[in-house]
């Protein structure tokens, strides 16, 4: 597939979150499957810099340029506009389509296009359309094209525990950019996650998102400094040196939704910061919890609080392989199975509600009280889940579906 890219706007479009619509659309394409080919397509195509795109600097109009390009592309074409921001799982999901359509998003000035054509569209492409908006509108009237059915595009995205539908995005000033980058700082919070990421920390990590990207900084930075926090919390809990353990704590706690928001915004995400990010959030609990027990002062098991610790952890790996068994049984996140569901992950027993109720019980003064608290609810949340699990997974008639 060929994905075909006007780029006759493109060098005035604005940038969201520092990052122009063109290298949007250049990180785009080598991540999605399908897309064997780039075209450049406009008076000013020699100019961007892109290795291994093609070029086609002709000043003809935009609709005797596509016609063009259909003719050489027995396989298609994905046309878009390069001063557009563009979903990438639009991109390979046209990419991977057989039937042609239009993907359209956004009214008057705002409108935004993505076709995807077929050779024998040419003809009936008008020579004189000046943009992908005009070929739309000619083929749509023309009967040769279908609108792509919002039911068709598969929207849920595993990464965040939602559906999302497809964006595209005609960015025509600043105000219009403010906006939307709001938007995209939103729409890339998880359908389902716990009281202070959805509640407390935006305040925090919307700046610090914006803060990274004036810098230049990585997301892989950011969890490397996350993972230097987790790390360096442990030997603070443990000596009971528990304020300067829980800066730390929260400290990686923020940075855990900064790193994430940064990598989707700027499509800048990795394999490497992938396994480093939920590699972390899988392992690091344990031995926060085990601190925490020790700091209180368990040593041997013969101490309850030890006694606690182990059973603390043993009920968070059940948890977790309860949780594997959800999905693969019912193929997406249980946290996504059900409004429920969705609900209950916001203060079941996950780190950031444990860290929590630790520190409010270490302010009050009852620190083993609160260790003790955190084993009850670690254990009813694996019972929690272990019901659900049966349920969605085994018992229930028909296949559940994302509720989020």
């Amino acid at each position: 597939m060929n994905l075909w890219i006007d780029t006759a706007s493109a060098a005035s479009a604005e940038c969201l979150f520092g990052v122009a619509p063109l290298e949007r659309l250049r990180l785009t394409a080598g991540k999605v499957k399908g897309i064997d080919a780039v075209t450049l397509s406009g008076p000013d195509a020699g100019a961007a810099r892109w290795l291994g795109a093609r070029g086609d600097s002709s000043g003809a109009p935009l609709g005797t340029r596509l016609r063009a390009a259909l003719v050489t592309s027995p396989g298609g074409i994905v046309a878009v506009d390069g001063a557009n921001a563009v979903d990438p799982r639009l991109v390979g999901y046209l990419a991977g389509r057989a039937a042609p359509c239009v993907a359209a998003r956004g009214e008057g000035a705002q409108r935004a296009v993505v076709l995807r054509l077929d050779p024998p569209l040419a003809d009936a492409i008008p020579p004189d359309a000046r943009d992908l908006r005009e070929v739309a509108d000619a083929l749509l009237a023309a009967g040769r094209i279908a609108p792509l059915a919002e039911a068709d595009f598969p929207a849920y995205v595993d990464k965040l525990r939602r559906s999302l539908p497809y964006w595209i995005y005609a960015v025509d000033g600043a105000a219009t950019r403010r906006r939307l980058e709001r938007q995209m700082f939103w729409d890339n919070y998880k359908g389902s996650t716990d009281l202070l990421t959805r509640y407390v920390y935006p305040p925090l990590v919307w700046p610090l998102v914006r803060l990274c990207i004036r810098l230049g900084i990585h997301p892989n930075a950011v969890t490397l400094l996350s993972v230097v926090l987790t790390f360096a919390a442990v030997p603070l809990f443990a000596r009971g040196d528990f304020l300067l353990g829980f800066v730390c704590a929260y400290g990686m706690s923020v940075l855990d939704s900064v790193d994430g928001k940064l990598a989707r915004v700027t499509l800048t995400d990795s394999k490497i910061g992938n396994v480093l990010d939920h590699g972390l959030d899988q392992v690091h609990p344990p031995f926060w919890y085990f601190a925490w027990a020790w700091g209180l002062g368990a040593r041997a098991w013969a101490d309850p609080l030890y006694q606690a610790a182990v059973w603390l952890i043993v009920f968070y790996f059940a948890d977790r392989i309860v949780l594997a068994i959800a999905k693969r049984r019912i193929g997406f996140a249980l946290h996504a199975a059900t409004k429920l569901d969705g609900r209950v992950r916001s203060f079941i027993a996950r780190r950031n509600i444990t860290m929590t109720i630790m520190a409010f019980a270490l302010l009050v003064g009852a620190g083993p009280a609160g260790f003790y608290l955190i084993t009850a609810w670690q254990g009813l949340t694996f019972a929690w889940h272990s019901a659900r699990t049966i349920w969605l997974g085994f018992l229930a008639r028909g296949r559940a579906r994302p509720e989020f």
